[in-house]
């Protein structure tokens, strides 16, 4: 049995499900099997795990398109739900990669090689390293993961982490408070934890401690235990700032440390600790590493381009240098 929250945000339900339910009433009658029971802005669904995660889907859609035309009707949503296609895919397990379903309803999955590999190494590793270039979910699908943990309370907190490298974790002179100062660099992490938690629940959460956004520097010194940890951009972390992190970990923590190698901003590359752990960590017991790649990029179309022509750029660059020392 899974059970999933959809929160509406900004939508006036009244006029969402039509008076008297009639709307919401149409829509059960699509999903007999699914519990679905609407209160206020929320609305709590209860089912098997296919039939649910392909409701979500539905509902997702449902959702965008009131979002832009501003209007439902019974048609709206006989075009949406009542999609023989959509029910047979779901029916041949299209849909089985779910990690956690987002705040509309809309399941985070799983979508390429890699990031398949992580969730089921996720499962047997108390440490993972995911290196790859930019824009292959690696934060992302790590993200979903530690989300999906705390729900099911498999842990009691989630801490994520950053090396705020450009201003050399000395963040005395940047205007503001601290958290002014700290929150361009932790903002890709906000964006997804959005993408994954109701508003109201994620500022609770922030404000108790149940989730934790810092950079590097602050987790000198402590122990994280029964916690999931993220350290994201971890080649711009020095060898003994990575040292320092994976020699935090507590009883029932699980670590995900990510990073791109061909993006590190340290004076010198031969400082990132990401470089060293990826090389000394290898073939040991629990920890798992997974090299993400091209293949694995899930942005525009163009990206997948720009990462392969600038890796064949730094590919010349050392055939070259190569040479010259033959010479």
């Amino acid at each position: 049995m899974t059970e999933i929250i959809i929160f509406l945000e900004d939508i006036d339900p009244v006029v969402f499900f039509g008076t008297n339910n009639s709307l919401l009433d149409k829509i059960r009658s699509f999903f007999p099997r699914i519990k679905i029971l609407a209160r206020g802005n929320e609305i709590k669904c209860m089912g098997e795990e296919v039939e649910i995660t392909l409701f979500a889907e539905r509902f997702n859609e449902l959702l965008e398109y009131y979002n832009k035309y501003h209007r439902l009707d019974e048609q709206d949503i006989e075009k949406y739900f009542f999609d023989g296609e959509h029910m047979k895919s779901a029916s041949n397990g299209e849909f089985e990669q779910v990690i956690v379903f987002g705040t509309s309803g809309k399941p985070v999955r799983a979508r390429t090689v890699n990031q398949l590999l992580l969730v089921s190494d996720y499962k047997n590793n108390d440490l993972i390293i995911a290196e790859g270039p930019a824009g292959t979910g690696k934060t992302y699908t790590s993200i979903a993961l530690a989300v999906r943990a705390l729900k099911e309370k498999e842990v009691k907190k989630i801490i994520l982490a950053r090396p705020a490298v450009e201003a050399g974790e000395r963040l005395g002179f940047l205007p503001g408070n601290m958290k002014e100062k700290l929150d361009p660099y932790l903002q890709p992490l906000y964006d997804a934890l959005h993408d994954m938690l109701p508003f109201k629940k994620l500022e609770t959460w922030l404000e108790d401690g149940t989730v934790q956004i810092a950079p590097l520097a602050y987790m000198r010194g402590r122990t994280l235990e029964n916690a999931i940890v993220i350290l994201d951009e971890a080649q711009n972390a020095t060898i003994n700032q990575l040292k320092m992190f994976l020699t935090r970990m507590g009883t029932n923590s699980r670590f995900i440390i990510t990073g791109d190698t061909t993006q590190i901003d340290l004076p010198k590359k031969s400082d990132s600790g990401l470089l060293q752990a990826m090389r000394i960590l290898d073939n040991i017991e629990g920890i798992s590493i997974i090299r993400f790649d091209e293949r694995d990029i899930v942005r525009h179309n163009l990206v997948k381009r720009i990462v392969k022509a600038y890796e064949n750029e730094e590919n010349e660059a050392g055939k070259q240098k190569k040479d010259q020392l033959k010479d």
